[in-house]
């Protein structure tokens, strides 16, 4: 069977392009490049518009080359397999690609923070994760800088600020947002263009408290770095651990128990309800609807509780180590909540219905932040996102890792692509 970086491969050795393929122990492909055919290669991939960029990141000093190695990852929805195209560096500089892959606009930032490397054409170039406090000479994922305290700019040097996009015309009006808000969530800044309740552009700017997580995370050993992992966003404690404990039993080929995974994959949907439930209830507090907005977080805390009876914490942390499970959890635990899981339910349903009965919702979140299908795959969407959109995907689907390959997932989805849909 023809993997994407067989199919790839051949589809460049055709047009006399040099490249290298390789599979690592997990089945993934990577095919290797020459940067002189990279824009080439690039062109090829955008126009058969079958796969689409779901990850990017750069390594200093991989492997024998001496420099740096950028790595593009793609995906297709119908093959569980990935691919990986690697390019060498010759220098600091790279080409964009942002605007063939608009996602890549992200990630272009990053890696310029994290390691000065310059995305020649890039269309946006403002900083992402450091922001204007960090000297500019500050890389922090290079491998001569030191975890160490900084001395930081405590005044912005001219110049140097960050620009919004700002949206002109009569009766217009800016409204920033943050970073400070009023309740327990993760800094951030929001800029509005609006006239009315009609919102002509919306910014976002996070990393208000980039910790240097990768670096604390340097050589340390797995059972440490797997508390990074779960500090890295506390609402997703197990999905971060198992991320990195997966990545720890591939290198090493670990066979995972059957129950362990079975126990994880309880753990991830745990998350995912209490993740959603909070997604939910937030989203009716933002239009002043607390009666619906209760009943939610009431089912949110619930599970939380279930979360601690498990796993000892009330996110779970503390269990998921590579290999398995810190420790089993009780049958007698599980059954008492599957019994739970019917209650919820039908109080969960009845939720809904509070809400959807409200014409105060509805006329709030009805044609509200419409999301088009087509933006899906360029900005690398998902889950309720994307499904709200149109496109029934699923990453537990299209790229099952643990049992997810034996379960049945329903994929119900909408076409209308707004906050009432999702």
């Amino acid at each position: 069977m023809n993997t994407l970086g067989i199919i790839l491969k051949q589809t460049l050795e055709a047009r006399n392009i040099k490249c290298l393929l390789r599979k690592n122990n997990s089945g993934e492909d990577y095919v290797c490049i020459e940067l002189d055919s990279f824009d080439e290669t690039m062109l090829l991939i955008k126009n058969q518009q079958l796969l689409r960029l779901t990850a990017m990141w750069a390594a200093e000093d991989f492997e024998d080359h001496c420099g740096f190695t950028l790595f593009y990852v793609f995906e297709n929805y119908n093959v569980p397999e990935l691919l990986a195209l690697e390019v060498r560096l010759k220098d600091k500089r790279a080409p964009s690609i942002a605007l063939d892959f608009p996602v890549a606009c992200y990630f272009e930032r990053e890696i310029k923070d994290g390691f000065g490397i310059e995305f020649e054409g890039a269309f946006d170039t403002r900083r992402l994760f450091l922001h204007e406090v960090y000297p500019d000479s500050f890389h922090p994922l290079l491998k001569s800088f030191k975890n160490q305290a900084l001395d930081l700019n405590h005044e912005e040097p001219k110049g140097t600020e960050y620009i919004f996009k700002e949206v002109a015309g009569e009766g217009i009006y800016q409204i920033p947002v943050g970073p400070v808000h009023a309740g327990i969530i993760e800094p951030g800044h929001f800029r509005f263009g609006a006239i009315g309740e009609t919102i002509f552009n919306m910014e976002i700017r996070h990393f208000y408290k980039h910790r240097g997580l990768e670096k604390l995370a340097e050589n340390r050993n797995p059972a440490d770095c797997v508390v990074i992992a779960e500090s890295i966003s506390g609402d997703e404690s197990v999905a971060n651990a198992t991320a990195y404990a997966m990545t720890i039993e591939k290198i090493n080929e670990c066979i995972i128990p059957a129950r362990a995974w079975q126990l994880r994959t309880v753990l991830l949907e745990m998350e995912r309800i209490y993740s959603h439930l909070g997604d939910m209830a937030g989203m009716q507090v933002d239009v002043a609807y607390p009666v619906g907005a209760s009943m939610l977080f009431i089912l949110r805390e619930e599970i939380l509780r279930y979360n601690a009876l498990m796993t000892g914490s009330r996110f779970s942390k503390g269990i998921i180590t590579p290999g398995g499970l810190q420790r089993d959890i009780g049958t007698e635990k599980l059954k008492d909540f599957k019994v739970y899981l019917s209650d919820f339910k039908s109080r969960f349903e009845e939720a809904l219905k509070t809400a959807c009965d409200s014409s105060w919702v509805i006329d709030r979140f009805d044609t509200t932040g419409i999301v088009k299908q087509e933006l899906v795959s360029p900005l690398n969407l998902s889950g309720p996102i994307a499904r709200a959109s149109g496109a029934t995907i699923d990453t537990r689907r299209s790229h099952p890792y643990g049992i997810y390959n034996k379960v049945k997932l329903s994929l119900p989805s909408k076409i209308e692509g707004d906050v009432l849909a999702r």
